[in-house]
């Protein structure tokens, strides 16, 4: 695995902050010697525009509260279908499921290594290394 244990840390809380807002289907995958301009995404999936935002919200603050991270850039937040927060080493997607389902970036993505992100085991999934 290319991902620092910093970048791995900062996922595992973004990852937490999306759960407790009840997101589902969440991974993360090690991009960085695939694309080179980040280390690592992370992806989470929601039932509804509201909870895109509640679950983006979530990771800002606890990423914030914990790690003084803010996002570089923020795409998407307003019309809550899809939400990229690039935090430069890492990026986090958070879609409506009908979008995660239609652009299926986790198949896109299926060959990188997945990058364990320790949370239980209802409403996760690829938390492997």
């Amino acid at each position: 695995m290319t991902v620092p244990d910093s970048t791995r840390q900062s996922l595992i809380i973004a990852a937490a902050a999306a759960a407790d807002k009840l997101a589902e289907n969440i991974s993360a995958v090690d991009v960085a010697e695939r694309i080179g301009i980040t280390d690592a995404f992370l992806f989470a999936s929601a039932e509804s525009d509201r909870q895109v935002k509640s679950v983006v919200e979530a990771i800002e603050d606890a990423l914030r509260d914990h790690e003084d991270l803010k996002p570089i850039r923020r795409e998407g937040v307003d019309a809550g279908r899809w939400v990229l927060l690039d935090f430069g080493h890492f990026v986090v997607h958070v879609q409506h499921e009908e979008e995660r389902a239609l652009y299926a970036l986790d198949r896109l993505w299926n060959d990188s290594p997945r990058i364990e992100l320790n949370l239980p085991e209802s409403g996760t999934e690829g938390n492997t290394a």
